[in-house]
């Protein structure tokens, strides 16, 4: 039998890394849901968000998956690192910073707080430094503006200014083009993985339950909810620290 026949160990393999690359570009589509929520007359920003939090959940299952079934021997002539990027712009900074534009949960003039974030973000993704998995680290703030909303959104509900909402976003944008480091979830050391893991399994647990009454949410459910974000700033720095490879600092 041929190697590439169909059948075949070659193309079942072949056929396994393009599920996954297609996988990936799915959450091009949930932006393309989150933003046309965004666009009604009438938004409904925990549609928005709930959209914005599934393609989360497959940006954090399509690495494991695509290291698992060697996807970049299996597919040479597609780039699923470029896939990956462009989705998690639209979804991690573009769609959330739109959906924070639209819901006015910045002051006027909006494009003046949220621009900065926007085009800090597209030099961070366009940084080869800024991403080393083998390092597990991400190079500055890694562009968690869909976070930054979901929060966001909470805060002026419960009556906070949307000013201090910009001032964040502006400090954030500056923090993405800094040589500051975070940790990578997905692959940091043993056994913070695990428990970086698990914690953000309770985390999205906890968003779901917020998300009937969002941005309504009781003050006490979003307090508790913030627990995992503290965590991943606490073991941030430190594991990042110890991970980073001294030829690549900065």
């Amino acid at each position: 039998m041929h190697a590439s026949s169909p059948g075949s160990p070659r193309s079942c393999n072949r056929l396994r890394a393009y599920a996954v690359h297609v996988y990936t570009a799915s959450g091009g589509v949930l932006a393309l849901l989150a933003t046309a929520e965004i666009c009604r007359t009438d938004p409904r920003p925990r549609w928005a968000v709930l959209w914005l939090l599934l393609a989360v959940l497959v940006d954090a299952s399509d690495g494991p998956l695509a290291r698992r079934w060697e996807v970049a021997r299996h597919t040479p002539a597609i780039d699923g690192r470029k896939i990956d990027d462009i989705v998690d712009y639209l979804t991690y900074t573009f769609v959330p910073l739109l959906l924070v534009w639209r819901l006015g949960w910045v002051p006027e003039p909006r494009l003046a707080w949220v621009a900065p974030a926007l085009v800090a973000s597209l030099f961070a993704f366009a940084n080869l430094a800024a991403k080393d998995e083998r390092g597990a680290w991400f190079l500055g703030f890694p562009s968690y503006w869909n976070v930054v909303a979901f929060y966001a959104g909470i805060w002026v509900a419960h009556g906070g200014a949307p000013h201090a909402v910009g001032v964040l976003l502006l400090a954030l944008a500056v923090l993405s083009v800094l040589p500051v480091r975070f940790v990578y979830p997905n692959l940091a050391p043993r056994p913070w993985r695990a428990v970086l893991w698990l914690g953000g399994l309770g985390w999205c647990a906890l968003l779901l339950a917020m998300l009937p009454d969002y941005p309504r949410v009781p003050a006490w459910l979003a307090l508790l909810s913030l627990a995992y974000p503290a965590l991943y700033l606490a073991l941030s720095v430190p594991l990042a620290r110890d991970q980073a490879s001294p030829g690549l600092a900065a």
